[in-house]
């Protein structure tokens, strides 16, 4: 009996450590579902051709996340990314597709990112507006102006842009490359201490504010830091789909919200991982992907994938509870 609770004591030290443990096993079984139902699934091609759909989802998930850490959340997500998305391919159409305009529309995109990051934070942060009402408001807002940049999906990105990310370097995919930075950079961002005050917020503003901590100020960086990450987002579904659509980010941003869910990032704020999203993010893709090499019907695959990803959220959920009890 002791030992038994020993056991459970430290499994339930380990998740709140590294609350995206049931995340991990998750990808592992799909993984081997994926290999079961299509065995050609587990070359590199189709591993690449997987990274280059979802990479954009990961990276618009963890942006997700260090709003959800400070317990709040972001509905604009999609919309920046759709902004984004039509802003540098206008840039890039209307300059030239050479190499220093693809970098200057670059950083433009990671400014509208950052600008429509400082707009969520200072209206839900600074005004003090619901996150869930004012994000919702603002994504209305977002998707307006890229519509007025846009109003026509279809303006083809610059070859050099697409075939950069669809591309190899020393016979490496380069989405691997992208996946490679991506966790270096939440690796640097985990040592400025910035998360730990993220999730101290999330933990109890009223404390965080007695313990010295901006927490308006925090909040806000917070939903920069997911203006920027939306911004990579577009990158990359730009990469992927080789042009400029308005409404290309409008479905992603539930999916980003799943995702940081199944990554074991609670909606309540205080605990959490980017990393654990980012493979929440890919256990959505590899649901997709399962769902159609099980041949299910086109007109059921939605509802095929709903049932999946709620049925595999209840499992982590219940697997947390049974440990923490």
């Amino acid at each position: 009996m002791t030992k038994a609770i020993s056991f459970k004591s430290r499994m339930a030290t380990l998740l709140r450590r590294f609350p995206f443990i049931p995340a991990l096993g998750m990808l592992m079984l799909l993984f081997i579902l994926n290999g079961i139902a299509e065995p050609n699934s587990m070359t590199v091609r189709a591993l690449k051709g997987v990274a280059s759909t979802y990479l954009a989802l990961v990276f618009l998930s963890v942006g997700q996340t260090f709003v959800v850490y400070t317990a709040d959340i972001d509905l604009s997500v999609g919309a920046i990314l759709s902004l984004v998305n039509v802003s540098i391919v206008v840039i890039m159409s209307q300059f030239g597709g050479e190499p220093y305009v693809v970098l200057l529309a670059l950083g433009a995109g990671i400014a509208i990112g950052a600008l429509c990051g400082l707009m969520n934070g200072i209206v839900v942060s600074g005004l003090r507006m619901q996150a869930i009402v004012a994000t919702f408001a603002t994504s209305i807002l977002i998707s307006g102006i890229a519509l007025w940049v846009l109003p026509v999906a279809g303006m083809p990105a610059p070859s050099l842009f697409w075939k950069v990310y669809g591309g190899r370097s020393y016979g490496i995919p380069n989405v691997f490359f992208f996946i490679a930075i991506l966790i270096a950079l939440l690796a640097i961002m985990a040592k400025t201490g910035l998360v730990t005050k993220l999730l101290a917020v999330g933990n109890g503003q009223l404390s965080a504010y007695q313990s010295g901590l901006s927490v308006t100020r925090i909040r806000i960086y917070g939903y920069i830091i997911c203006g920027i990450f939306a911004a990579l987002a577009a990158f990359c579904i730009t990469g992927d789909t080789a042009s400029g659509d308005p409404l290309v980010g409008g479905a992603m941003t539930l999916s980003s919200v799943a995702a940081v869910v199944l990554g074991g990032t609670a909606l309540s704020g205080g605990i959490g991982s980017a990393f654990g999203s980012a493979i929440g993010a890919i256990i959505i893709g590899l649901i997709s992907s399962l769902v159609f090499y099980a041949g299910v019907p086109s007109q059921w695959q939605n509802l095929a994938q709903g049932a999946t990803i709620l049925v595999v959220l209840m499992l982590g959920v219940l697997a947390s509870k049974r440990i923490n009890q």
